[in-house]
């Protein structure tokens, strides 16, 4: 029920999702009975194609995150979570409050024992073709260094198992490339970093790097790399309204990707963008299979035991 065109965006995607699903794979609706069935009639989708679970209440894009998940417990979004927690659920993605979803990621399923602050990861789609990923880009404004180090750790995780990346190289976001460069967060990141063995730091790169081949994972505070998210998609907006697209810039719609993983949490968690259409909605379905089975939050244990 999440998400400014919901529910006919979500059933919509849903219904698109199951062509690149396998047979054995369970598609779980939650929301709206009536309306969830209405949509599926009309599109002659078979109701057993899904199991739909019914919830009562919607949590509204402009409520407080906190009150709403515990007041509104009939929900989509809280039902979701005490789903997720049970293990009912391999995954749980919505398009809807973003703040219910990063409290639910945080307070239902918690996050892995000794992660200090879980993250969220954003897509860089990259010039030879390839992908890789900025962290945090949104729910950690202000970091410390070992923060900032464990980013590190866990985006290294998620760029090998996840998209495949072999010994992924991570960077550190900066205003210059050489070892003093930066304000006293970055210079003390620096140093943290740049004797690890648990992951392969190549040092400081600047804005200008952030599509090339100089880092598969890109490492920031969540104000800068929130700056960095939204300064794509507005160049990415600009790019379209002149007529300029191309297959590179094509990569840019954040539609080919989604949603964004919760990083560092017991479980996996998927947040779409409010505005999702169902071609965003089937591709974080799509998304959320992928984390699933690259076994992440088991990944991440492993790695801070």
């Amino acid at each position: 029920m999440g998400g400014d065109f919901a529910p006919e965006s979500t059933v919509l995607g849903a219904i698109s999702a199951l062509e690149d699903l396998d047979q054995e794979d369970t598609l779980v609706l939650i929301g709206d009975i009536d309306k969830i069935k209405a949509i599926l009639d009309r599109e002659n989708q078979p109701h057993d194609a899904f199991e739909i679970i019914a919830s009562e209440e919607v949590i509204e894009m402009d409520e407080h995150p906190a009150r709403a998940i515990s007041r509104k417990t009939k929900s989509s979004i809280a039902i979701g979570f005490h789903m997720l927690k049970k293990g009912t659920l391999d995954a749980f993605s919505s398009a809807g409050n973003s703040g219910a979803m990063l409290v639910g990621s945080m307070h239902v399923v918690r996050s892995i024992p000794g992660v200090i602050r879980p993250s969220i990861a954003s897509d860089l789609p990259k010039e030879d073709g390839s992908r890789g990923i900025i962290l945090d880009v949104g729910i950690n404004a202000d970091c410390k260094p070992d923060v900032l180090y464990q980013f590190a750790v866990i985006g290294s995780l998620y760029a090998e198992h996840a998209l495949g990346i072999e010994n992924p190289k991570v960077g550190l976001l900066n205003i210059g490339e050489e070892r003093e460069k930066g304000n006293l967060l970055t210079q003390a990141t620096y140093r943290l970093m740049e004797e690890t063995t648990e992951f392969n730091f190549v040092g400081n790169i600047e804005g200008r790097d952030l599509f090339d081949s100089s880092a598969d994972v890109v490492v920031c505070d969540g104000f800068t790399g929130n700056v960095v998210l939204k300064e794509a998609e507005a160049f990415f907006k600009l790019i379209s309204k002149r007529g300029l697209m191309d297959d590179y810039f094509k990569r840019f719609n954040y539609e080919n990707y989604g949603g964004t993983p919760v990083l560092g949490i017991n479980s996996n968690v998927l947040i779409g963008h409010g505005i999702s259409s169902p071609r965003a909605i089937k591709n974080m379905i799509i998304a959320s299979k992928t984390v699933t089975l690259a076994e992440l939050p088991l990944k991440i244990k492993q790695a801070f035991n």
